[in-house]
């Protein structure tokens, strides 16, 4: 794709695979589930294009990266451990962040053990609070079980083998249509037994302009050889990582120059409290360094791509500053 460049990294005791282009101060961007580094294919070119270096991973578990089977390999410190090792890498001390949806939480976590890896961060659709909050009294999966039961997505995911089974029974472009297009708000439910329904009950017929046939047939080619069981790993390990960070309970992100976007019809910002906790000043008190929230109007979760060209722009406003 116009000249991106791909090479196996081997770090951390893993390869990643890592696509760039462009050179200049360096712009990592950290994709989510259930994206790649294929995600970031229209920043990587727009910031490649103004004078940047744009590095963008495919994260342990996905794509071409390996995967490794133990489940205790994906904790939050082996997977800042594998951005570090990137970073160190690349040849550079820091670097500017972008990320979205669980690379966004990692992000996070990136900025709270090592702020002097980071020039400046833009986290995309998921804010400092909902994975990183330590309840004295509850873990972050029990929280979820109690407000939402079984049907919760991440309480579904934590038996290993059993979210696999569900999703393998649908087909994979299907389900990467269903997942992408959804403009569902609040928190997703899949429904027991019927996945099909489960991320966006309407699935449309036709792709939206955003997302090409090609688009899809890459994802589909790479899920379809990795799995999905890498990703599944991140969320079967919230609580592990609730115990781990302790020493950082009442730590928030004080070093590292914060934007924050998101869509108007976003999963998480519609969420219960989330745009309380984002706009009414608890997003503030965690991220003191927070300069700049911004809503997108009409966008979903995967704004990265669906609004691509507005995200490439307000990193690049910002980023700029630095």
């Amino acid at each position: 794709m116009e000249n991106i460049l791909h090479r196996i990294v081997e770090l951390n005791g893993i390869n990643m695979h890592v696509a760039e282009k462009g050179e200049g101060p360096v712009v990592l961007f950290l994709h989510g589930f259930p994206e790649l580094w294929y995600s970031w294919r229209h920043q990587i070119l727009h910031l490649s294009s103004l004078g940047y270096r744009a590095v963008a991973p495919d994260l342990r578990g996905y794509g071409d990266t390996d995967a490794p089977a133990p489940l205790t390999t994906y904790t939050c410190f082996h997977l800042v451990g594998d951005i570090v090792a990137l970073i160190d890498s690349l040849g550079v001390d820091k670097v500017f962040l972008v990320a979205h949806d669980w690379g966004a939480i990692l992000g996070w976590y990136l900025c709270l053990f090592r702020p002097d890896r980071v020039k400046a961060y833009v986290a995309l659709s998921v804010p400092f609070r909902p994975f990183l909050g330590r309840n004295p009294q509850q873990k972050t999966l029990d929280i979820f079980h109690a407000l939402y039961g079984d049907d919760y997505y991440i309480c579904r995911f934590q038996e290993p083998g059993k979210m696999e089974a569900e999703l393998g029974r649908v087909d994979t472009a299907y389900l990467m249509k269903n997942m992408f297009t959804t403009r569902q708000t609040g928190p997703p439910i899949f429904p027991k037994g019927e996945y099909g329904t489960g991320f966006n009950p309407h699935t449309p017929d036709t792709l939206p302009s955003w997302l090409t046939q090609q688009d899809l047939d890459y994802y589909v080619t790479k899920v379809e050889r990795s799995g999905f069981t890498g990703g599944l790993n991140y969320y079967r390990n919230l609580n592990i990582n609730w115990e781990l960070t302790a020493p950082w309970t009442g730590v928030g992100i004080e070093n590292v120059p914060v934007k924050f976007i998101t869509g108007s019809v976003d999963l998480v910002y519609t969420s219960p409290g989330m745009k309380e906790y984002i706009h009414n000043g608890g997003f503030k008190k965690d991220v003191p360094t927070l300069e700049e929230v911004v809503v997108q109007e009409g966008v979903g979760h995967f704004n990265n791509q669906e609004a691509a060209h507005d995200v490439a722009n307000h990193i690049y406003d910002f980023i700029k500053q630095f």
